[in-house]
């Protein structure tokens, strides 16, 4: 089978942000102000090599910003046996507030080899337990139940909501006939739809977060008490390993969305019709391995951080705070170092309104441009008024030697001409 294989390498997957000029205020002359912010690269022994793994599909993907760091066939729709009830789970959350409400079981029967809790038509659970039942030992007869509760009576209905749900999230590449996930015609999804799905559900629902990094649990509710495991045996076993699902049927293999956190870096993993458990959690670790030790979370530049202070026109020892727009967070190389420039004018002038344009500031990963961050004007700056000018022009030193220079000058000049009108003597009477 054709493979088609995407990995992120030497920053060629990073997008270009449009462009912002900076813009000149006050008339002045724009200056750029050179320099720069350095985020220093990580130490590294040097790239692990992207894993080969035995998959029909599969995606690594940073979680707080989506970026695709690996990817075999990831937009490929296949079969995703349990990890349809990713879905189930978040449409449970979406329309019951009160997880302590009750649902009665309806007539249904998992078949005996399905993964079940032994559920009896009739036995009241509450939608704690069925969704911790749902997605720890991956339980047909909890999801059925809460399908067939949700969905007012109606299991059809419940199914027109997860697909309702899956184009509201833009899962472009899924379709669900199932709350379970058994192998049924029309029920598929692709590795980069369903770590899209995990990521929601996992920044969404701080439930669901916790549940799904538990490796056991018990069920109060129901006929009697029950004690179940994670099917998802990485969790516990692998400390920094925090969910997600795990789905297995001929028809899918088996399947496994995967999360990690590591120094403050969350990745999702999705592998896909694996031949065996252990083939499905050996890809799982590699995949996750692989994007630690490679590659790093920054943030150079954070909305409200002063990055420039410009000097005022006419107001002598001021300057201006200016300030980075937004926030820029990137996946990087671990190699990789990370500047900002900022390019702002030397002086500014008022009047300018408060959040007024001023420059930008420029991220490179690199020698590439990844990024332009508008920087805008902390506070308003008004214009200096002409009776503050005026005196300014007055009390300024070389102004007053000026005015003192001329005034001796008149003061000179009328003391001459004094002198002058009294030299002259008005001329006497002539002799007869």
């Amino acid at each position: 089978m054709r493979r088609r294989v995407a990995v992120r390498a030497g920053g060629a997957a990073l997008r270009r942000f449009a462009r912002m000029a900076p813009a000149t205020a006050g008339g002045g002359v724009a200056a750029l102000v050179a320099a720069a912010l350095a985020i220093a690269p990580a130490s590294a022994i040097g790239a692990v090599p992207p894993p080969v793994l035995p998959v029909r599909a599969a995606i690594l993907i940073e979680q707080s910003t989506g970026e695709q760091l690996y990817g075999v066939d990831p937009d490929e729709q296949v079969p995703i046996a349990s990890t349809t009830k990713l879905m189930t789970a978040l449409v449970t959350l979406d329309h019951v507030h009160h997880l302590g409400q009750m649902f009665t079981a309806p007539d249904y029967y998992a078949a005996a080899v399905d993964s079940q809790i032994g559920l009896v038509p009739g036995e009241r659970m509450s939608v704690h337990d069925l969704l911790i039942a749902l997605l720890l030992p991956s339980a047909d007869d909890a999801a059925e139940d809460l399908a067939f509760n949700v969905g007012g009576g109606s299991v059809d209905r419940f199914i027109g909501m997860m697909n309702a749900r899956a184009q509201q999230l833009g899962l472009t590449n899924t379709h669900y006939s199932t709350p379970i996930g058994l192998d049924t015609p029309g029920n598929y999804s692709s590795a980069s739809d369903l770590v899209k799905l995990a990521s929601y559900d996992l920044a969404h629902s701080r439930f669901f977060a916790r549940v799904v990094a538990l490796p056991s649990a018990v069920l109060h509710t129901g006929s009697h008490t029950r004690y179940v495991l994670n099917r998802n045996d990485l969790v516990g076993r692998v400390p920094w390993i925090n969910g997600v699902k795990t789905g297995h049927t001929s028809g899918a293999g088996y399947v496994l969305v995967g999360a990690g956190t590591r120094d403050g870096l969350t990745l999702l993993s999705a592998v896909l019709g694996t031949p065996s458990e252990t083939a499905r959690d050996d890809s799982t670790l590699a995949l996750l391995e692989y994007g630690f030790a490679n590659f790093r979370l920054v943030t150079p530049v954070r909305a409200g951080a002063v990055l420039a202070r410009p000097t005022v026109k006419d107001r002598p020892g001021v300057r201006a705070d200016v300030i980075a727009a937004s926030s820029f967070t990137r996946v990087v190389e671990k190699q990789a170092s990370v500047r900002v420039r900022v390019t702002v004018p030397d002086q500014i002038a008022g009047p300018l309104r408060r959040h007024a344009l001023i420059g930008s500031a420029i991220v490179l990963v690199g020698h590439r441009v990844v990024a332009r961050i508008p920087l805008l004007l902390a506070q308003r700056l008004p214009a200096v008024s002409p009776l503050t000018l005026a005196a300014r022009f007055i009390t300024r030193p070389t102004t007053l030697v000026l005015l003192v220079t001329l005034l001796g000058a008149v003061i000179g000049v009328a003391g001459v001409w004094r002198r002058r009108s009294r030299g002259r003597v008005a001329p006497g009477p002539r002799p007869a």
